[in-house]
């Protein structure tokens, strides 16, 4: 299975920008992740659209989109289980808020956002991701996600930067 993990996307005006860089880069995947800030839902419906999406809300993201997503999401995939959080909140940094959502579950790894800061790590034996953003770098100097590979027993984790 190959699965594309995108976060903060923070689309507004830019759907038709957004469609063609998910027709170019994420149609060939399995499954697409996004752990939340679409902040439009043109941008969620769009993945939606795609029939392989599995995603959660973002701080940043209208009611209409919260209404239609939850804020924590657990997949399983080949006798490994994905959490899914967006990192929003107010005490711990991001990575530590994304870790602590998941404590009273059994995840493998836990794909995160929040930050716009790619990072791929371990914590405690959990495989931490977070794939940065797609489209809105902020301070980063790339846009970036991530691709996640599980095949024969097998977890690869690519990340991938662009201009």
């Amino acid at each position: 299975m190959k699965i594309a993990i995108i976060s903060d996307t923070h689309i507004n005006k830019q759907i038709e920008g957004f469609k063609e860089m998910i027709e170019f880069h994420f149609l060939e995947f399995d499954m697409i992740i996004h752990a939340g800030d679409y902040h439009h839902e043109g941008a969620l419906r769009l993945l939606q659209a795609t029939g392989k999406f599995i995603g959660v809300w973002g701080n940043a993201d209208s009611e209409e989109v919260k209404k239609k997503l939850n804020e924590k999401e657990i997949i399983e995939i080949a006798d490994l289980r994905i959490g899914v959080f967006h990192g929003h909140g107010t005490k711990k940094t991001t990575i530590e808020r994304a870790f602590d959502t998941f404590q009273e579950d059994t995840v493998d790894i836990i794909v995160f956002g929040h930050s716009h800061q790619p990072l791929v790590q371990t914590k405690k034996g959990v495989l931490m991701l977070n794939p940065g953003s797609f489209t809105n770098k902020r301070r980063e100097r790339w846009f970036s996600y991530i691709v996640l590979e599980i095949k024969e027993g097998e977890v690869v984790v690519e990340m991938k930067f662009r201009h």
